[in-house]
């Protein structure tokens, strides 16, 4: 069942949203070699909590940390931990929180010291394709528009598509109604509707899609440990353009010319 948002229910949204930019931003600051994931999941959720939100990933389900932190070829639900981030690392960062009950979601993958290019090209590529499924999500449309325009942009530049796990619709509760995948056809799947709150989080992979759990239930990497990106954000569908609830702009003020 898909939950349309009120006007109100969105402004709640945008605030909860704003605070998970934030929290990116200040991630933004110590994101550097010789720090390790383990501490940059310690300062986000001091800095949720400091500015009045809950996180809104830590116990979801069981999961015990405030942030994903998946590194390299971890494609998303990474746990924090004692790894000391190294130069030429890229490291995706998937934050949420909570305020006044509606959640906030949004990913980012943060280059580490001096990448790779062919690295640098995926996180380009990623980033950009997130923004072909924003310019889909308008009232009218249908999911299939938004994955299909996520699939042909990354797969023409020679990249592939995780199929296992993918975006989603977004409210008072972390996962709702519809799925949003990153691969599929135009035309099909739920139809948009104006109200409609969705999270579009592409993951692509420099090598074949094939995706391996590990043994801790959580932390999904690619099977030829050849890399992989994610971004996302939080929109609320709009009769002529989506609404951006989510922000990048905290963490490309940190990074100036340095961000993707």
């Amino acid at each position: 069942m898909i939950n349309l948002k009120t006007d109100e229910e969105i402004t709640l949204m945008r605030e909860s949203n704003n605070l998970v930019g934030k929290t990116l931003g200040e991630l933004a600051r110590w994101v550097a070699p010789g720090i390790t994931t383990l501490r940059l999941d310690h300062i986000a959720e001091e800095f949720i909590r400091d500015n009045g939100g809950i996180p809104g990933f830590k116990g979801y389900g069981g999961f015990p940390f405030t942030l994903c932190i998946s590194v390299n070829e971890n494609i998303v639900h990474g746990f924090p931990s004692s790894y000391v981030l190294r130069d030429g690392d890229i490291v995706s960062i998937d934050c949420g929180a909570i305020v006044a009950g509606y959640n906030g979601d949004s990913a980012y993958t943060f280059p580490v010291g001096n990448v790779a290019p062919e690295v640098m090209a995926l996180l380009k590529t990623t980033k950009e394709s997130l923004y072909q499924g924003i310019e889909k999500a308008v009232a009218g449309n249908r999911i299939g528009d938004i994955s299909n325009a996520v699939q042909t942009y990354c797969e023409a530049r020679g990249y592939s598509v995780v199929r296992e796990f993918i975006g989603h619709g977004i409210g008072r509760k972390l996962h709702e109604d519809p799925e949003v995948p990153n691969y599929g056809r135009r035309g099909c799947g739920p139809l948009l509707k104006k109200g409609m709150c969705i999270a579009i989080e592409p993951m692509i992979n420099l090598g074949s899609r094939n995706v391996v759990v590990e043994k801790d239930g959580w932390t999904a990497r690619t099977r030829d440990r050849k890399p992989s990106a994610h971004y996302e954000h939080t929109v609320a569908i709009t009769d002529s353009s989506a609404e951006i609830l989510s922000s990048f702009e905290y963490i490309e003020q940190v990074l100036g010319e340095n961000s993707i």
